[in-house]
C-alpha cells in the first residue's frame, strides 16, 4: 500500500527560558518544546570516551545487546548483558566490534536502574555519583516533584520502540546527536497500542495494510544536538533514533497526582486511571450477556458518555 503520511510538524525550539517563563508559556501547553541554551555543566565538554571510562572504572552495567537497529521491546528481539562500565562505553562508540555477544555490528543501550529494579529509583547521583556531579539539572521542578534521572547510553543507528511515559520528561542530550519523533496522547486511537507501547516499529515506513489508522497520527520531529533538552509532556509517544553515539546524561521525571508509589520505572498508569480501566472491562464483560445488536447500541453509547464527560475540547 502506499504510504499517505501527514507532513511531519518541527518541534518548538526555546533558547535560555527561565523558570518563570517556562512555568507560565511552555509548560500549561502541554506540548513538546526543545530547550537550548541552557546551562547543564561540565558535561558537556567534560564527558569524552576516556573521562567517562575512568571516572566510573569497572563497576558492571547490564545492558540491552541488539542484532538490529531497530530494537523492539514488544518482540523482545534483544538479549541482556553485563559488561564492565568502561569496556560498555568503548564498545557503544565502536561500528564493529572485535569482542561480541551477537553480532560484529550488534548495537548496545544502557538504561541505568536501581540497585534493586523492584524497589529502587534509577537515579544517576545513587548509580554514577561521579559522573553526576559534571551534570547540572535545570530547575523547572520543585524538588519534591523529582521522580527519577536515567542515565543512558546508546550506540550510534540504534532506534528504540515507541512508547510513553506517565511522568512529563526532561531528556538532556549531553553528547552526540539523535532524532525523536513523537505523537500526541490524542492521536492514541492511531498508534496500536499494546500497553505503553506501539506495535509500530518502523514510523518512516509503516505497513499500512496492518495498521492502516496510523496515518492519522500526527508526527511532530525534532533532532537534538549535544546540549539541547527536550521537554516531553506525560503520556506523549515518542520513538528515538540515535544518529550518532550518544550520551544522554538523564531523562529526567516528575511526580504527577496519583501516580503508582510502588513503579520504580515511572511508567505505570495512575492509580485512578488503572481503576478506571478495571471497572470498564467490567462492564464490557456485563454487556457480552446482549444480544449483538443490542451490545453494539450499548457501547456505542458508553462511548459517547465518555467523550461528553472525560475529553478536554481545548486539546492542542
Amino acid at each position: 500500500m502506499a504510504r499517505r503520511e501527514r507532513p511531519a510538524e518541527a518541534v518548538e525550539r526555546r533558547e535560555r527560558v527561565p523558570r518563570e517563563r517556562f512555568l507560565r508559556d511552555i509548560y500549561p501547553r502541554r506540548k513538546p518544546v526543545v530547550l537550548t541554551g541552557l546551562e547543564l555543566g561540565a558535561c558537556t565538554t567534560k564527558w569524552t570516551i576516556d573521562y567517562l571510562s575512568q571516572a566510573e572504572g569497572s563497576k558492571e552495567v547490564k545492558i540491552h545487546v541488539s542484532a538490529v537497529p531497530q530494537m523492539d521491546f514488544l518482540s523482545k528481539n534483544f538479549v541482556y548483558r553485563t559488561l564492565p562500565f568502561d569496556v560498555f562505553v568503548r564498545r557503544a562508540a565502536e561500528v564493529k566490534h572485535k569482542e561480541y555477544f551477537l553480532t560484529e555490528d550488534e548495537k548496545y543501550y544502557l538504561r541505568s536502574v536501581g540497585e534493586d529494579v523492584r524497589k529502587d529509583i534509577a537515579d544517576i547521583r545513587k548509580q554514577f555519583p561521579i559522573l553526576a556531579e559534571d551534570v547540572q539539572i535545570p530547575e523547572y521542578f520543585e524538588k519534591e516533584q523529582f521522580f527519577s534521572s536515567v542515565f543512558r547510553i546508546s550506540s550510534a543507528g540504534l532506534q528504540l520502540w515507541t512508547h510513553y511515559d506517565v511522568m512529563d520528561n526532561f531528556l538532556i542530550q549531553v553528547t552526540g546527536k539523535k532524532r525523536v519523533v513523537l505523537y500526541s496522547p490524542r492521536d492514541a486511537p492511531y498508534l496500536y497500542l499494546s500497553g505503553t507501547k506501539s506495535e509500530v516499529l518502523d514510523v518512516d515506513n509503516p505497513d499500512l495494510d496492518k495498521y492502516p489508522l496510523f496515518v492519522k497520527a500526527k508526527r511532530y520531529e525534532c533532532v537534538l544536538e549535544a546540549g539541547d533538552v527536550l521537554f516531553i509532556p506525560g503520556n506523549t509517544y515518542r520513538q528515538v533514533r540515535c544518529n550518532k553515539h550518544s550520551i544522554q546524561s538523564s531523562s529526567l521525571k516528575f511526580k504527577y497526582p496519583s501516580y503508582d508509589k510502588t513503579d520504580t520505572y515511572g511508567n505505570k498508569d495512575p492509580t485512578a486511571a488503572s481503576r478506571a480501566i478495571q471497572i470498564l472491562d467490567r462492564a464490557l464483560k456485563t454487556l457480552e450477556e446482549l444480544p449483538e445488536e443490542y451490545r453494539d447500541f450499548y457501547a456505542r453509547r458508553m462511548v459517547l458518555r465518555i467523550q461528553e464527560k472525560a475529553y478536554r475540547n481545548d486539546y492542542g
